[in-house]
């Protein structure tokens, strides 16, 4: 695979996401659904060898900010400590079975759904949808659809 591949494969799947994520839907469902851009930029860091991997989790989180009107830098500091926490655990993430990948998947949703939630109730105050608390497990719930999709259109 060479060097472009990765990055052109990263903006059809960035461009995927943010469509899932603007798709209208009630509001339980809207606040319950999975945090999208953080399942397909964890396959991209697991399973593409790259550099700049925060930066680049700064800017999706920028774009993801300002499409959906939230407090700049908002997602893009919770989508750098997500990609953290899965670039620490890559090594173990590529090699484990899929309810591993779930768990680890949950974790990173959670750290995601913790850091996006301080920043609002920090500058907004305590006013939030307990809906919400249902995205780590409705990611783990949809990882192993995501993975499957992913591995079949990057070949």
């Amino acid at each position: 695979m060479n060097a472009q591949r990765p990055y052109i494969f990263l903006t059809k799947i960035t461009f995927f996401a943010l469509i899932l994520s603007v798709i209208p839907l009630n509001d339980v469902l809207l606040d319950a659904s999975a945090f999208w851009l953080l399942l397909f930029y964890t396959y991209w860091l697991v399973y593409f060898p790259t550099k700049a991997k925060f930066f680049i989790a700064l800017i999706l989180g920028l774009l993801v900010d300002v499409l959906h009107g939230d407090i700049l830098g908002q997602n893009a500091l919770a989508l750098i400590l997500s990609s953290l926490f899965i670039n620490n655990v890559k090594q173990s993430f590529f090699v484990s079975n899929l309810s591993t990948q779930q768990i680890y998947v949950f974790i990173s949703s959670s750290i995601y759904l913790v850091f996006f939630l301080l920043t609002f109730v920090l500058t907004q105050g305590f006013v939030i949808n307990y809906y919400l608390f249902l995205a780590p497990f409705t990611g783990a719930l949809i990882w192993p659809i995501v993975r499957f999709l992913l591995s079949k259109c990057k070949v």
